[in-house]
């Protein structure tokens, strides 16, 4: 039985991010109408270094994707050069069962995420919208600050953290990336003044698919919950392949 490997260089080189976040807004609607498969993620627990293993399977039909997401968050890696983060995908073949690729998954789910709450400011933010907080300082934080940039043409990034110094270090990086104004702010709250109203008040699915609306105010701020969705890592993980396959990238192992 042979299967693909991918790298997490191959895998961040394949994803094409306006791609991805078209294919999340297919893989969202796909959940929200009940096409998807997509059970509560389960986790084993380890107590003695605060950490744990987590599982995330989905069966997506709109892309034909059949995987499984193991991923680790050991909290007491932070400062050291181990992610807090670390996972891996296993794609199987939808029509046996039969295991087809094993690709690295910290690089998806960091991207897939900010992919995620891209789609949400696309699909529920202002249009006018022309300030974006970044509250935290994380590998979530720059790729946020980049895939939701995509969407709306931000005048303005406000970054803060537990942490001013790397606040700091993120308002330098993104910066020289983005080539717009950004700024540390002293607290989350300064980052984030000017809100009115927060709701959450429905899934981003129904939003997309039309059965819910998003916004019912102009002044209506709105609150996207964008982790632990492993139908957007199956989304993810779809096009990651198919570029694989067409690129002739990744290396196959018999196992």
């Amino acid at each position: 039985m042979a299967v693909l490997i991918l790298s997490r260089a191959e895998v961040e080189s394949l994803l094409d991010p306006d791609e991805l976040v078209d294919a999340l807004a297919e893989a969202m609607v796909d959940l929200s109408s009940g096409r998807a498969s997509m059970p509560p993620r389960v986790a084993a627990l380890v107590a003695e270094h605060e950490g744990l293993l987590g599982v995330m399977p989905a069966w997506l039909p709109s892309a034909g994707m059949l995987e499984a997401k193991l991923v680790s968050l050991f909290p007491g890696n932070a400062g050291t050069a181990v992610p807090t983060h670390q996972a891996v995908i296993v794609a199987f073949d939808p029509r046996t069962g039969t295991p087809a690729a094993l690709l690295d998954g910290t690089g998806i789910t960091a991207i897939r995420t900010a992919a995620g709450s891209a789609l949400a400011t696309r699909v529920l933010a202002r249009e006018d919208a022309s300030v974006l907080a970044i509250l935290g300082t994380g590998v979530q934080a720059g790729a946020h600050a980049v895939a939701v940039s995509r969407v709306r043409p931000f005048h303005e990034i406000r970054v803060a953290g537990r942490n001013p110094e790397l606040a700091s270090v993120l308002e330098a990086d993104l910066g020289g990336r983005l080539g717009m104004p950004v700024a540390a702010a002293p607290s989350f709250e300064e980052a984030a003044r000017g809100a009115d109203v927060v709701s959450d008040i429905a899934e981003i699915g129904e939003v997309l698919s039309g059965t819910r609306p998003g916004r019912e105010s102009p002044d209506q701020l709105t609150l996207y919950k964008s982790v632990g969705v492993a139908v957007q890592d199956a989304a993810a993980a779809a096009l990651v392949l198919r570029a694989a396959r067409e690129r002739g990238l990744g290396t196959d192992i018999d196992i």
